[in-house]
This record gives C-alpha cells, structure tokens and sequence, in this order.
C-alpha cells in the first residue's frame, strides 16, 4: 500500500517536489539550512506526519547528492528525468508512478519552510471531509499549494507541461475546500529570502508562522 489510510478512509499518498536547480538561489536550495536543518528534510518530516510511508520525493537536478540525504528517510525517491522541463513535468512523473496506489495525492513543495505539519493536518482533515473535490491552501482567497488531489483529478496532473504547476487546475476547479494558510506564502527563491527567515523567529516542525 502505497497511501496513508485512516480507519476505512482513502488512501493519501504525499508527492514532495525538489527537483529544480536553483537557479535564482545560486544552487541547490534543497540543500539550504534552516535552524541547522536542509529545507529538503524539514518539507519531509511535515510530509511525513500526514502521510508516512506514502511519501515520494521527486528529485532531478543535483539528484545524486540529494537522494543520499533520503536513504535512512521514510520516503521513496523518484529521479524525473525531464525535470529540466519544469515542475509540470515533475506532477506528470510523480502521478505515474503512484497510479492505482492511492486515493488521492498531496502536492507540496521543498521551498515553502514555514508550512508545518499542523498545516497540512488541517489540509487533510478539509479533504476527508469531502473527499470527491480538491482541497487547497488559501493565500489572500486564492488557492495554492500545499493543495490535496482526488484520484480523478491523477489524468489532469498528468496532462501538465512545462512550468504550469497545479495552481492553474485549483484555479478551475469548479468545487474546492480551501484552507487558510498564510504559511503557504513563505517560500525561498533567493538567498535573502532565506535569511529574512532565518533572522525571523524560529519555526518550529508543528507550528508555522507567515
């Protein structure tokens, strides 16, 4: 089994994405400490706490000096061979492989520190509540990601191309539960980004600040 099953509830596998290069950080961001931890293996203990082992990780660039980081981690490591396309093409990846395997899928990103695991478990409890439609985190009234797929949605996500990430299809969504989230607004593009954070109050693991 591949997803985290709660008392005869579906299935939720978690797609963690770190497979750009950095480019605008000036090298792997994955790699960059956050209170002595790499932003990589903080976005994988929140992953973790709602999903468990149904946690994949997509890698592509630098993906052999970050999977090592993973080995001894509750994870399973995908390498996307096109990530050079964009984060599209990594969804696309991901989705194929889990297939079957779950009932639905949580999207989020390497980059967004400030999101804790007591924000996905809100996220999650919005999805079981209705778990035919997407649930995603609200920033300003709009949904972003973190954001939960229903396994009808696994051919959309698998459509995707280029940098068009899921954003665009929580924009369409016709029926959504969105989730205030002001963490979902913290990510790390650029080094200064990092070091507002870092000379900001700490974040713990479960409790996130915007």
């Amino acid at each position: 089994m591949v997803g985290r099953k709660s008392e005869n509830g579906p299935r939720l596998a978690a797609l963690l994405l770190a497979a750009g290069a950095g480019r605008r950080f000036g090298g792997p961001k994955q790699l960059a400490e956050l209170h002595g931890e790499p932003l990589l293996l903080r976005a994988l203990s929140q992953a973790n706490a709602v999903a468990g082992a149904g946690t994949w990780v997509v890698l592509g660039a630098r993906a052999a000096e970050l999977a090592p980081l993973l080995a001894a981690r509750d994870a399973r490591v995908l390498v996307n061979p096109a990530w050079t396309e964009g984060i599209g093409a990594s969804i696309r990846h991901g989705v194929a492989e889990l297939g079957g395997q779950a009932d639905a899928v949580l999207i989020l990103l390497a980059d967004q520190p400030a999101v804790g695991s007591d924000d996905l478990q809100r996220l999650v409890a919005a999805w079981r509540a209705a778990p035919e439609r997407p649930a995603a985190a609200g920033l300003a009234g709009r949904p972003v990601v973190p954001a939960i797929f229903p396994a009808s949605w696994f051919p959309a996500l698998s459509r995707l191309r280029g940098d068009r990430g899921a954003r665009g299809l929580l924009r369409e969504a016709q029926a959504l539960s969105l989730v205030p989230m002001p963490a979902a607004g913290v990510d790390i593009d650029r080094p200064e980004d990092l070091k507002k954070i870092v000379d900001s109050a700490p974040l713990s693991g479960g409790e996130s600040q915007a």
